[in-house]
């Protein structure tokens, strides 16, 4: 048997504005700053038309999460989700941790963005330093978060207003100096064809996914069976119509091919010919900023997790001979794990691996209430198979797509998605079953 978590949850200690500034601090981060470039060079010059349609697969994903968190609203969130429809077993398990582990990558695409962003103030584009200083500050995200977690809530909101209100006056005047042309859509700018449009869309469904930490606190939100479903809505439709304002002032600065050859700083390459040096400097800082609080909330939220799988007994733990908590464990090793990819995965890989582990999950989520629970939960089947039949459809392009370009990543993701559910089964089988005889 595991142990016990020694970290109570408090019911009503997050009001629907921090269950809001918490989804919209995690969503704010690698998924503007980062995937803006990323999804450009895979969906040509519609690329803003991607986050459209990827808020609209999400608002369809939300669909599920919300109506479980209404009738269950639970620390527990996925987990609980997952146990609700699957049971105890490997399935639910596994699934889970896929969940947990796309948060873990997530955060190394953070912390190689924050680089990124970083070196650009130098005029340093790539090289040794990304990686080195990809670790530096998730160790500093770790002592941060082992010193105490009160004021991490008030960090996160403060700072998601500082995001919203830079993010959206960054769009707004590059907008503005532009005419409201979209340099972008030029006629010799080149359209990747319906597959890389399609395969662009799992990257901007990765951008939204932050919105499952509000289902993960469920139980914590003020009024949750009506809060939950408020908060990860707004949340959903501020980051749409950030995402959207960010896509074409970028677009409205630059050319598709300087998009693409600046893919992993486009809001820094963008920056500079609207609003000139100082804007370019400005827009790094604020990226610097924005990127180092997503990692200070998302590295808060994953220990957690992974620590509310731990105490369900989804997930096995040792403590290595470390005292304390069992979250400050989990602390450890998310750190540990995000800082090792983030040294040996580039952005692009990061972010596919991602897009595959959360849409694998994603449509077991969906599948599993629409066989078990959504007669009990009072949930239309159409939406629940709308929602699994849009992610499979992006999921087959983005896979696709990833076959023909770096077939390697492919295969890393379907090695990694069926170690995770076979070690699970092999954990539940042979540990967690006869110690309960």
């Amino acid at each position: 048997m595991s142990d016990k978590q020694q970290t109570s949850y408090k019911a009503g200690s997050i009001s629907l504005p921090g269950a809001v500034a918490m989804g919209t601090g995690v969503m704010i981060g690698a998924g503007i700053f980062a995937l803006t470039g990323q999804v450009a060079e895979l969906a040509g010059p519609l690329f803003p038309l991607a986050f459209i349609l990827g808020a609209a697969i999400t608002g369809f994903s939300a669909y599920s999460y919300i109506r479980m968190s209404m009738a269950w609203p639970s620390a527990g969130g996925i987990a609980m989700i997952l146990q609700k429809c699957y049971g105890p077993g490997a399935l639910a398990a596994g699934a889970a941790l896929l969940m947990a582990l796309s948060m873990v990558i997530a955060e190394s695409l953070v912390a190689r963005t924050f680089a990124t962003y970083l070196l650009r103030a130098f005029d340093i584009s790539g090289g040794p330093l990304v990686p080195l200083l990809a670790v530096g500050v998730m160790g500093f995200a770790f002592l941060v978060n082992i010193s105490g977690n009160r004021s991490i809530g008030l960090f996160s909101m403060v700072m998601a207003v500082i995001k919203l209100g830079g993010i959206a006056l960054f769009g707004i005047a590059a907008l503005w100096s532009s005419g409201l042309g979209f340099a972008a859509a030029s006629p010799e700018a080149d359209a990747s064809g319906p597959l890389g449009f399609l395969a662009s869309v799992a990257l901007t469904i990765l951008a939204f996914k932050g919105f499952t930490t509000i289902t993960n606190s469920g139980s914590e939100i003020t009024d949750p069976h009506r809060n939950v479903g408020r908060a990860i809505l707004i949340s959903i439709l501020v980051c749409v119509l950030l995402y959207l304002l960010v896509a074409f002032g970028v677009g409205s600065s630059l050319s598709l091919d300087r998009i693409v050859a600046a893919r992993d700083y486009a809001l820094a390459e963008a920056a500079e010919p609207a609003l000139g040096r100082v804007g370019f400097f400005l827009t790094v800082l604020l990226a610097v900023v924005a990127t180092a609080s997503a990692l200070l909330a998302s590295v808060f939220a994953v220990s957690r997790m992974l620590a509310m799988l731990t105490d369900m007994e989804m997930i096995p733990h040792r403590h290595f001979g470390m005292s304390g908590p069992i979250q400050r464990h989990t602390l450890v090793y998310t750190v540990v794990v995000a800082s090792v990819l983030a040294v040996f995965f580039d952005l692009g890989r990061i972010a596919s691996l991602g897009a595959f582990f959360y849409l694998v999950m994603d449509m077991a989520v969906h599948f599993g209430v629409w066989r078990f629970r959504r007669r009990e939960i009072g949930a239309s089947g159409l939406v629940l198979l709308s929602a699994f039949g849009l992610d499979a459809i992006v999921l087959a392009a983005f896979t696709a797509l990833k076959l023909q370009q770096d077939p390697l990543i492919v295969l890393i993701a379907a090695l990694s998605i069926t170690a995770v559910f076979g070690l699970e089964r092999l954990y539940l089988s042979a540990w967690i079953k006869p110690d309960r005889q």
